[in-house]
């Protein structure tokens, strides 16, 4: 009888520690998938700096001018796009619709995901169209950034091969003044979540020649947190090399964001060594963080991104300081 209760007492005792090494090793898993940020980045403790009572805001495009920010951004319960301005990048003006759907187009029920850039002649954005099936590209100028007029009622770029399937979307343009051409990189494939970022060019913003060997980034099947998708780039030049900040979709419904390097832009990608560098937090963009949007001013990186709750989505800001992103040399 003795012997059968130490037997009994062992078998608790042996069940307490086992459950406690499996708690201990649990809350270390977790602890590690809430690390929220790497590499000196720093999420900003105002976050999330856009959103609120406006509704879902998702997908930005910012410039540095005079002195002030001003941020396009997609704007969903009007679906439209809309600018706010700021002096810090954190405390935002009230928006105001710069570019709404033209309904009759056929294309456009809804108009999202800009990107805007600045030359001598003016402002140019390049955005997506979409209908319940469809995603594609359209063009727009503005004298100030307020006010937009379309350069064509049609899309100037659209799914036509296989890998783009039924979406195009996410454009981020560059002038190349050496070779006076317009260098576009969009991501295309599904319409809910792309698949994969392509690459194409153009001398008019209007005509473009998609590269031959598109897709130029495509998910990394050995990394677990992107080996779905990669989709919504920012491609900043940064000396002798462009710098792509990323989406990384582990599934549709998870995302984080990713560094990448390459010395053309175009081939021979490098893949940060600590990526992921923004994961989602524990409150307001606790289901996944999206489509970054970054520049370099005063020795720093500033890095605006949607973060999503549930089915709520509101910008952030992520900040690094130095300009060095910690790539092997």
């Amino acid at each position: 009888m003795v012997q059968k209760k130490y037997k009994i007492v062992f078998i608790v005792v042996l069940g307490g520690f086992v459950l406690g090494v499996l708690s201990w090793v649990y809350s270390k898993r977790v602890d590690y998938q809430l690390i929220e940020t790497r590499s000196g980045w720093i999420k900003s403790q105002a976050n999330p700096v856009l959103g609120g009572n406006l509704g879902t805001c998702f997908d930005v495009s910012t410039l540095k001018e005079n002195g002030r920010y001003r941020m396009w951004f997609s704007w969903r319960p009007q679906r439209s796009i809309a600018l706010v301005e700021s002096e810090d990048g954190v405390n935002w003006s009230e928006p105001k619709i710069a570019l709404a759907p033209n309904e009759s187009s056929g294309w456009e029920d809804e108009v999202n995901r800009p990107v805007v850039i600045k030359r001598p002649d003016g402002y140019h954005m390049w955005y997506t169209g979409q209908t319940l099936q469809n995603s594609w590209i359209g063009y727009a100028k503005s004298s100030d950034g307020v006010n937009w007029e379309r350069v064509s009622t049609k899309p100037v770029l659209k799914p036509e091969v296989a890998w783009e399937k039924v979406a195009m979307m996410c454009p981020h343009v560059l002038w190349d003044e050496k070779n006076r051409i317009y260098r576009i990189w969009y991501s295309a494939g599904e319409q809910f979540e792309p698949d994969a970022i392509g690459y194409a060019t153009s001398k008019d913003g209007i005509n473009w020649q998609k590269w031959p060997e598109n897709p130029i980034f495509t998910p990394a099947a050995q990394n677990r947190w992107e080996n779905a998708k990669v989709t919504g780039s920012c491609v900043v030049p940064d000396g002798d090399w462009f710098i792509m900040f990323y989406i990384g979709f582990k599934n549709s419904w998870h995302a984080q964001i990713g560094l990448a390097r390459s010395k053309d832009g175009v081939t021979d990608w490098q893949r940060h060594r600590n990526n992921p560098i923004i994961s989602p937090g524990r409150t307001w963009d606790k289901s996944a963080v999206y489509k970054p949007f970054a520049i370099y001013e005063n020795d720093r990186w500033l890095l605006w991104y949607n973060g999503r709750a549930g089915g709520f989505e509101q910008i952030g800001m992520a900040s690094h300081t130095g300009k060095d992103l910690g790539f092997k040399n």
